[in-house]
């Protein structure tokens, strides 16, 4: 298993947990960077200490602040919003770069359900 595949599973594993999730934000907004594939993918981390790090340690993300979001609301306003403009969701990314799995908004909401079955 992959690096990627470990953060990605906790990315689900935590965020059903704690009904919570983090981006970041800067005085432009919230980042949606290119990908490898040509496409946008805007980050989200399962945990404050998770985004963070990032914050701390990837230049490019340097003047960043992290943004918690209620998972009530990711579902209903962001995930819809994030589909309507063609933006992926990178899971946990991490590393010198800040690199993980870009994964589509329906994709990401039907894993976190999955796991919140599973709590109960």
């Amino acid at each position: 298993m992959s690096i990627y595949s470990v953060h990605s599973t906790a990315f689900y594993k935590e965020v059903a947990q704690n009904c919570c999730l983090w981006t970041i934000r800067d005085e432009s907004g919230f980042p949606a960077p290119f990908n490898n594939d040509g496409k946008r993918a805007q980050p989200f981390w399962s945990s404050k200490s998770r985004v963070e790090r990032i914050i701390a340690n990837v230049e490019a993300y340097s003047g960043f602040e992290p943004v918690e979001l209620k998972l009530q609301i990711f579902l209903e306003r962001w995930i819809p919003g994030l589909t309507k403009d063609g933006i992926l969701i990178g899971v946990n990314w991490s590393g010198n770069s800040a690199t993980g799995f870009d994964i589509s908004p329906s994709q990401v909401a039907e894993n976190i359900l999955v796991q919140m079955q599973k709590k109960t």
